[in-house]
């Protein structure tokens, strides 16, 4: 099974990653890894990244098999560091943009097209790397240059002509959440199963889908569409859009717990710091979106 993210669908530690399959026969004499409560390891029978090619030719000669070499396998560092870079370039271009694109009256036009063509660039390059079998830094790292600019611009529109402080205000919230779902996580408060897998997919789509039928009301019709986006009722959908982007968040690291536990690949840390980065851009927007809201109101 595949974690999604909201916007974009990325291929994680899945059977299909080219990598190992999950249906392979387990070593003979040894322990079979019980699949059940997992939701990422359908059918699996002992270790899905790290089967051994030689187990078959070694029960045929008699030999017990050998454990799998560890070398090449992701680490807890590795996910870290590459997330951490991922962020990096993401954070530096969203500086420059700052710094670089004024909002002011004469200037916001400009940069504001700049930011959203940013940002459609950003969503193409996502897409690819959704959809390629490995994992491509110079792709990852490219989505979040791009991604960057965008957030570098919106985030000085909400901050320099709605609400002042609202981008540090989004980046605290952001931080508060990503700890809260982590500390809950490892203290076993969420338990991340099929079920809790396909309610989250269930109203991801829901709230994806009525946010697509809102932004069509609102360019064809004008305004704020269906207001879904506005009011009391634009605080409700950026609250449940911040809880969505702490349930993937739940997600995001089951992803990287099942990958560490089953000997992933190295370069599959790229992916983990992939989705981790889509759902924090996730988290951040929804924050923003709800700040903004709130002050226009005052």
């Amino acid at each position: 099974m595949r974690s999604r993210n909201p916007v974009f669908s990325r291929r994680g530690f899945s059977r299909d990653n080219g990598y190992a399959g999950f249906n392979a026969a387990p070593q003979a004499g040894g322990p079979a890894v019980a699949t059940q409560g997992n939701p990422y390891a359908q059918g699996t029978q002992g270790n899905p990244y790290a089967q051994n090619p030689y187990a078959q030719q070694d029960l045929q000669y008699g030999t017990p098999p050998q454990a799998p070499a560890t070398t090449g396998r992701m680490t807890m560092d590795d996910v870290v560091i590459r997330t951490g870079s991922t962020l990096g370039v993401l954070v530096v271009t969203a500086a420059l943009a700052w710094a670089l694109l004024p909002v002011d009256d004469a200037n916001i036009g400009r940069s504001y097209g700049i930011g959203i063509g940013a940002a459609l660039i950003g969503m193409v390059l996502a897409l690819v790397q959704s959809f390629k079998r490995k994992a491509s830094p110079a792709l990852i790292l490219s989505y979040a240059a791009f991604e960057g600019v965008f957030l570098g611009v919106v985030s000085s529109v909400v901050d320099n002509r709605i609400a002042d402080g609202a981008a540090m205000q989004a980046v605290i919230g952001t931080m508060a959440v990503f700890a809260g779902v982590l500390i809950a996580y490892k203290a076993g408060w969420i338990r991340v199963n099929r079920r809790f897998y396909g309610f989250v997919m269930a109203a991801a789509l829901g709230f994806v889908f009525l946010m697509m039928v809102n932004l069509l009301f609102a360019v064809f019709g004008g305004g704020d569409g269906l207001g879904f986006r506005s009011g009391a009722l634009g605080v409700v959908f950026g609250i449940v859009g911040v809880i969505l982007g702490a349930c993937f968040l739940a997600l995001d690291f089951k992803q990287v717990e099942d990958g560490l536990a089953y000997g992933a690949p190295r370069e599959e840390a790229w992916l983990a710091a992939f989705g981790l980065t889509l759902t924090l851009v996730w988290i951040y927007l929804e924050f923003l979106r709800l700040i903004a809201i709130l002050n226009s109101n005052d």
